[in-house]
């Protein structure tokens, strides 16, 4: 039934034949129902995670505007316990970031063991916004591809598991959605000028991103596309891998916590009898 693509290694993205919608045999009413079950499911899941602290999980979105990556942490956030989270949403670079190396602001926001964190925009806005704007020289831009690779590998070789997902829609959605906002007062706060300006090179961010997508979908971090032109099939597409990739945690989080509690249960039961007197 999904229709969502999970790059390849190597695989050249076409997005003009990656469609937006969801399949026709896909129900709103059993998406729904489905989502309510795993939302029980995550939010054990997510306690186990969190109190075995073994990993650490990234999960990555980004999109156009409009595309939905808002809607997406909140649907996320909104499965399981907040504490245990966070967001961090990645704007235009300050003069302090501007002085070090591009990922250097990304990498102090990488989750901890237990964490999960969503990066709302990324170090994917380097190859993105800055290629299509010209920010950078172009032999830099190159380089980028490469240490991205890198730097995701490194992370998931030190206990952090990444998830990335393409949100995919349409240029005719993003054009209702932005008028959308225009014409809701309660929604217009979300709408930029830039946002209008940006879609003036939608032709030059397709090209973009299937590069990027193309070039840093690997072994250790894929990209997931996600149709998302329907914010229901959105929000099922991405919870779907998402409590996939947490089900196969389960058994070495409940082994660690099992081996924890037999070491814990061993150094009480060695503070009780060297410190509490037996009763008369």
């Amino acid at each position: 039934m999904s229709r969502l693509v999970k790059i390849k290694p190597g695989q050249k993205v076409d997005l003009k034949k990656v469609s937006t919608l969801p399949p026709d045999d896909a129900d709103k009413d059993v998406s729904a129902k489905l989502l309510k079950e795993w939302q029980v499911e995550f939010d054990e899941l997510e306690d186990l995670f969190a109190f075995a602290a073994v990993k650490g999980l990234l999960i990555n979105v980004q999109g156009m505007d409009a595309a939905g990556k808002d809607g997406a942490c909140r649907r996320i956030f909104g499965m399981g316990n907040i504490l245990t989270g966070r967001a961090v949403c990645f704007k235009v670079p300050t003069a302090t970031e501007l002085a070090h190396d591009y990922l250097w602001r990304i990498h102090k926001e990488a989750p901890a063991r237990g964490e999960i964190v969503i990066f709302n925009r990324s170090h994917y806005e380097d190859v993105l916004v800055v290629k299509v704007h010209e920010l950078a020289p172009a032999k830099d831009i190159e380089l980028r591809y490469r240490q991205i690779n890198d730097f995701e590998r490194m992370l998931t070789e030190n206990g952090v598991i990444i998830l990335k997902f393409f949100l995919h829609i349409s240029k005719e959605e993003q054009e209702k959605r932005l008028l959308r906002r225009e014409e809701n007062p309660r929604a217009s706060w979300k709408l930029a000028a830039a946002d209008w300006r940006e879609r003036e090179h939608w032709d030059e961010y397709q090209d973009v991103y299937e590069e990027a997508l193309s070039r840093c979908s690997t072994e250790w971090a894929p990209w997931h596309i996600v149709p998302s032109d329907k914010k229901w099939w959105r929000d099922h597409q991405i919870v779907e891998v998402l409590i996939e990739h947490m089900r196969e945690l389960r058994p070495g989080m409940e082994q660690f916590l099992e081996d924890l509690g037999v070491k814990r249960r061993a150094e009480l039961a060695e503070w009780k009898a060297a410190n509490l007197k037996p009763r008369a």
